[in-house]
């Protein structure tokens, strides 16, 4: 059992053809991910990366099967790329744009949110389950197959913590980068839950930033449903009070969205909580061994 990807997946590339999306494709085809095709408007018929190219979702769902989507488009055009993976019957999409504006993914999501599919981002680095799947932008070698699922806001201290656990001889079962944006597709709570589900963690690392309430939501259910031992870091300590900081999400609107704030919330309901990013996976692994 995987969460949400793995080595059944197979993917689609909308955006296949431009420059991002053919630098990522081939990484993710180098890593080992079944990336059957992908969309460009205008280029379909052609062969690309060694794989045909369509004019939309729905032709490629019907020739390949795709499960999978994953987006590199321009903002301007993402949100209708997501609406379109879902219409096809894509049951993952992964976006990477950043810059969508809040307004269209307020309405994206509420599409989403009917249609029975699952959107990671968007402006996020992707999901991986190691050794079967990279569908993102993270980089592949870094991981290692093991029993820690990593949940994480930040895209950078994502790569920290995988490093660190890999290090540590544990390894990730799969990685969620759910994105910096206010309004995501899939919330911390939502992707821990996931994680819950799945037998093969063994523990948990939850990885949050100042602003809004997604790692206090997370903490609350962990504390009615947990039943891993969850590590948790909030990013953004020195943050000032009203200013956006690097993520669209990461900015303080009242006390509870401070790092402090979280911690205390993340403490008081069983996360182990460090101060700082280098302590993750040691502080991982000495709970993994006192459990």
């Amino acid at each position: 059992m995987s969460v949400l990807v793995g080595k059944d997946s197979r993917v689609i590339v909308q955006g296949f053809t431009g420059t991002e999306g053919s630098f990522h494709a081939a990484q993710m085809i180098e890593y080992g991910t079944n990336v059957v095709g992908g969309v460009t408007p205008g280029k379909g018929g052609q062969l690309h990366l060694d794989r045909p190219v369509f004019n939309t979702v729905q032709q490629a769902v019907e020739a390949t099967q795709a499960n999978v989507s994953i987006i590199f488009v321009p903002p301007a055009f993402a949100p209708d790329a997501i609406l379109e993976a879902a219409e096809s019957g894509i049951k993952v999409i992964v976006c990477i744009t950043e810059g969508i504006p809040v307004q269209d993914m307020i309405r994206v999501k509420d599409y989403i949110n009917k249609s029975g599919c699952r959107l990671i981002g968007p402006n996020c680095p992707g999901i991986i389950t190691p050794g079967e799947a990279k569908i993102g932008i993270m980089p592949g070698f870094i991981h290692r197959p093991g029993t820690i699922g990593i949940v994480s806001r930040s895209g950078t201290l994502t790569y920290e913590a995988v490093d660190q656990v890999t290090k540590a001889g544990l390894g990730q079962s799969t990685c969620i980068g759910i994105g910096g944006d206010p309004t995501c597709g899939t919330t911390t709570s939502a992707a821990v839950q996931l994680m819950l589900a799945d037998p093969r963690p063994q523990g948990i690392i939850m990885i949050g930033e100042i602003g809004g309430s997604m790692e206090s939501d997370a903490a609350y259910w962990i504390k009615e449903n947990g039943t891993k031992p969850v590590v948790g870091f909030i990013a953004g300590k020195t943050a000032p009070k009203g200013r956006k900081m690097g993520h669209a999400g990461a900015i303080i609107g009242g006390k509870a969205d401070t790092a402090a704030a979280k911690m205390e919330i993340l403490a008081e309901c069983g996360v182990h909580v460090v101060e700082s990013p280098a302590q993750i996976g040691a502080t991982m692994a000495r709970v993994l061994l006192n459990k």
